[in-house]
């Protein structure tokens, strides 16, 4: 079991907080979750995975949603605070981007773009990192929480190209107070966007034979998406996700 302590809780939606913390040194791989227990729920864990690789001065972040009835992440999201004292232990998960040069598909739906994230970061250490194709989807372009980190990210890094993807093109008419004042003029515009689902979408471009693809996202989107490309003529074999 390690320790780390809460150094900054950043609310981007209303359902949605990323929330950054130091401590020790937390001995897991891109890719991994963890078993998370905060002070508000001390005895129920729940696994999150951490949206940077380990890094030697303890650095982490999550990004957290808030799931209907869920209890402890609607509790994240809304109550956690700089100075609460997290522990984690139990690193689990197989997924990794192999050591090849064959190029990689990352599908991430919603927050299951942590894991992704972190393994892009990770790749930058290597001295000829593979393509990389980012699909991130939501409901709707606010949903797409870090547009902007990730435009950034695809300016920075030759090799990585992120395709954002969504369902319905306008927002919902509700306001989203945490969106409005995290929101920032960096990003995709309306033309970068594709609309559908990430399945769908994705398919579009074509079977992905020679590539290494990985899925993160809800369970159903995940069963949904990879169901998809195996009848699109994607290999089972080349396919990586989390246990649904």
């Amino acid at each position: 079991m390690w320790k780390s302590t809460v150094v900054e809780h950043h609310r981007l939606r209303h359902d949605l907080a990323v929330v950054r913390l130091i401590g020790e040194p937390v001995p897991f791989t891109a890719g991994q979750s963890l078993a998370v227990l905060t002070p508000q729920h001390p005895e129920s864990p729940r696994r999150l995975s951490p949206a940077l690789p380990p890094s030697l001065d303890g650095k982490l972040e999550f990004h957290v949603r808030a799931v209907p009835a869920g209890w402890i992440s609607g509790s994240i999201v809304s109550d956690t605070r700089p100075g609460d004292v997290w522990q984690l232990a139990d690193p689990q998960g197989s997924m990794h981007i192999a050591d090849s040069t064959r190029d990689v598909l990352l599908i991430a739906g919603g927050t299951g773009l942590a894991p992704l994230r972190s393994l892009i970061l990770d790749l930058t250490q290597r001295p000829i990192p593979p393509r990389v194709f980012l699909f991130i989807g939501g409901r709707s372009p606010r949903d797409l929480y870090a547009s902007d980190m990730l435009y950034l990210l695809s300016r920075e890094l030759p090799w990585l190209t992120v395709v954002p993807v969504v369902e319905q093109i306008a927002d919902p008419d509700w306001r989203d107070e945490w969106h409005e004042r995290s929101w920032v003029n960096v990003g995709f515009t309306v033309d970068d966007i594709l609309q559908g689902t990430l399945a769908d979408v994705v398919c579009a471009h074509g079977k992905f034979a020679d590539s290494q693809v990985l899925v993160c996202g809800s369970p159903a989107m995940t069963r949904v998406t990879v169901d998809q490309l195996i009848r699109n003529g994607t290999p089972a074999e080349n396919i990586s996700h989390d246990p649904i």
